[in-house]
């Protein structure tokens, strides 16, 4: 049986790791974090990344979860609606909807199809040789013992640097594979050492806060709102939970996410300066924001791959989600794009029963799929983060007044140009 290492127990990694077990490959999953733990926030599956799920058998179970419900869009600060769609015109010409749900309640799915002992959590890579296949890793030994009773919302790195020196103390082994999943988030160690001449992450010039909300009584739908270079989203859950993220157009370093795209938790003046910035936007945002807590906040400065990578893989290392092509979240698609990374990664490397396979010469095949696609993907994001950041007045008015006209004189424009996102199918045998 081939053996895989995933690196990186994310939303991309594990959705790997999944999909190579179910094609007979050995899977193990190296974790940093010391358990799998619950972040505050929410996820949008698209109807691309659905048909990935579906590939491995968990779509279906996530459209369960779905509370999407009538008509959707872009606002402007005061409420007006610039950009109106809905769940029925979604499915109607891309046969689902988006899905609205916890981050962790798509890992708990992903990791309830694992096999038993595939993660093995905090335990540091520090090595991984991409001729070889040879991966380096320390386990501190103080993992939870069973990763399955617990959730995670994130995907933590591996260590600061690769091939130099371990992560202090702790037990150290070495794992043969014949194929390495960098999944390690958008500041890879493993990317870095790969390919480092790469500029890596760039700053995108905002900010963005996450929170869950307890919202039974709030009325809302999902939208997403613009004002002054700022913009407020209302993502409605099932069970009565609103996930509501923001961002502000602010100079790097203010965020206490470490200064990339993981979670940061809020502390006691993040919500406040929430309430300062969105209070007197339109309802029912200021509800939203009077119904939540101070220590479900999280604040994070939004970095992203402005320059491609020149290859999604070398020798036997395949890279995916974050670590491969981190975008903005204005199109809703990192984690969308990490799932299809890793449905289109397990069909390139095949069976992993029988006879070992050479993969180092079918991952040609994986960045030929993936790499321009998610390139356009991430300037397109990019694109719309630099249209949310307009603070001047007059160009406000006039980019607002751009999106209604559009919507109004163009209707299907807005929505073909999407149809390369949405209606991405994955490869079949």
């Amino acid at each position: 049986m081939a053996r895989a290492v995933v690196v990186g127990a994310g939303i991309g990694g594990l959705t790997a790791a999944v999909a190579l077990q179910r094609q007979g490959w050995d899977v193990t999953v190296l974790e940093r974090a010391a358990s799998l733990e619950p972040v505050g926030s929410g996820l949008a599956v698209a109807a691309n990344a659905l048909r990935a799920l579906d590939t491995i058998g968990v779509g279906d179970e996530i459209r369960a979860l779905s509370a999407v419900q009538g008509d959707g869009g872009v606002r402007s600060a005061n409420g007006r609606w610039l950009v109106r769609t809905s769940a029925e015109a979604a499915t109607a010409q891309y046969g689902d909807s988006v899905v609205l749900l916890r981050r962790a309640q798509l890992v708990d799915a992903l990791v309830a199809r694992l096999a038993p002992g595939t993660v093995r959590l905090d335990t540091t890579v520090t090595g991984v040789d991409p001729e070889t296949g040879a991966v380096t890793a320390v386990t501190a030994g103080t993992a939870a013992p069973d990763p399955r009773a617990a959730r995670a919302g994130r995907a933590a790195g591996t260590g600061p640097r690769l091939g130099t020196g371990g992560a202090g103390g702790g037990r150290e082994t070495i794992l043969e594979a014949e194929l390495v999943v960098a999944a390690d988030g958008i500041h890879s160690p493993v990317r870095a050492a790969l390919f480092p001449g790469h500029p890596g992450p760039r700053y995108s010039g905002t900010t963005s806060w996450r929170v869950l909300v307890p919202a039974e009584g709030v009325p809302g739908q999902a939208s997403e709102s613009w004002g002054a270079g700022r913009v407020f989203g209302i993502m409605p859950l099932a069970g009565g939970t609103t996930y509501c993220y923001a961002t502000d157009t602010v100079p790097a370093g203010g965020g206490n996410g470490g200064g990339g795209n993981g979670a940061g938790r809020g502390d006691d003046g993040e919500l406040p300066e929430l309430r300062r910035l969105f209070g007197d936007w339109h309802a029912p945002i200021p509800a939203l924001l009077a119904a939540a807590s101070p220590q479900d906040v999280l604040r994070n400065d939004v970095h992203y791959l402005a320059t491609p990578l020149p290859a999604m893989h070398r020798g036997r290392v395949a890279l995916l989600g974050d670590a491969a092509h981190a975008m903005t979240p204005n199109l809703g698609q990192g984690a969308c794009q990490a799932i299809e990374d890793a449905v289109v990664l397990a069909h390139v490397a095949g069976s992993g029963e029988g006879a070992a396979p050479d993969v180092a010469s079918r991952l040609g095949a994986y960045t030929a799929a993936r790499l321009e696609r998610t390139s356009k993907i991430v300037a397109r994001s990019a694109a719309i983060c630099r249209a949310t950041k307009i603070r001047n007045p007059l160009a406000v008015r006039l980019r607002d007044t751009a999106m209604l006209l559009a919507a109004r004189l163009a209707p299907g424009q807005a929505a073909g140009a999407a149809d390369d996102i949405f209606g991405w199918r994955p490869p079949t045998a």
